[in-house]
């Protein structure tokens, strides 16, 4: 496995046993508090996929027990053919610059994954904004899989569709904000004081992503207590002491036992791996 851009990497039956092993009882609730720190490889743009799914949220999220959720589409639905979908808006949301989200950002956010490509629809024949505020999405072809499409967390809601914003810039609705950043080497961000998904998601203060090229340094890092979390890490010095995920001859990240899963893991479905900033915590 070469990089965690993949929904299997964190398949429930490995992620519960993940769980199981760093002695989070399933028992356990999550807590606030701490600062998870995860070294990361230099290629795949680990940093920015891992920074931008802290910092920015989705119109719709697949959590981790697999069910659809709503995060800024407060309801959609569609007719009875799935070419006519009207998404439902969250009102008052602010962006980190303090600045609210309007319908505008999504219609410009979504236009500007539809031309990257990002997004894939066949035949978008109209998007734009109802009388209502609501997002309307008129497709050639059914698509029933829409709201699940839009859970991707590329596809980003960003203010006046600025989706590709340099790290340090990063501005969006998430549980966390840009303390500080260097590209392709850091990203610092921490717990915003509020958020409408308080309670439910976003459990540490703050997010550490450093990037260490090389495997076995990060494996180090990890042995010596300088991270809590190793990507792609060498099993090296690393066995006995910490949880390798999904098995100890496919390490795509090595944990520290005093970090934990979500407790609901569905058995259909998968973890989506750039959300370890929201879902994870420290026990």
């Amino acid at each position: 496995m070469k990089r965690l851009d993949r929904r299997a990497l964190f398949a429930s039956g490995a992620a519960a046993a993940l769980l199981a092993a760093t002695g989070a009882g399933l028992a356990q609730t999550p807590r606030r508090g701490g600062t998870l720190r995860i070294a990361i490889p230099r290629e795949d743009a680990f940093l920015a996929r891992l920074a931008r799914a802290a910092v920015y949220d989705q119109l719709t999220e697949v959590a981790p027990d697999g069910v659809l959720r709503a995060e800024l589409a407060s309801a959609w639905r569609s007719d009875e053919t799935a070419r006519h979908w009207k998404l439902n808006l969250r009102t008052d949301i602010p962006f980190h610059d303090g600045r609210m989200m309007t319908g505008a950002d999504v219609i410009a956010s979504l236009e500007a994954h539809l031309k990257s490509g990002a997004l894939r629809l066949e035949g978008v024949k109209n998007l734009d904004l109802s009388s209502d505020g609501a997002v309307v999405i008129d497709l050639a072809e059914s698509n029933p899989h829409l709201p699940y499409r839009l859970a991707d967390t590329g596809l980003v809601i960003a203010p006046d569709g600025a989706v590709d914003a340099v790290l340090g810039d990063l501005n969006g609705t998430g549980l966390y904000q840009v303390d500080r950043a260097q590209e392709d080497r850091h990203f610092r961000a921490r717990r915003v004081a509020r958020n409408y998904r308080d309670e439910v998601a976003g459990w540490l203060d703050a997010l550490d992503l450093i990037v260490i090229p090389d495997a076995q340094v990060r494996a180090e890092a990890l042995r010596d207590g300088f991270v809590d979390v190793a990507a792609l890490p060498t099993a090296e010095g690393l066995q006995g002491r910490f949880q390798f995920y999904p098995s100890d001859q496919e390490i795509a990240l090595a944990a520290a036992e005093h970090v934990a899963l979500p407790l609901r893991i569905s058995s259909r479905a998968p973890l989506d791996d750039h959300r370890i900033a929201e879902r994870w915590w420290m026990v």
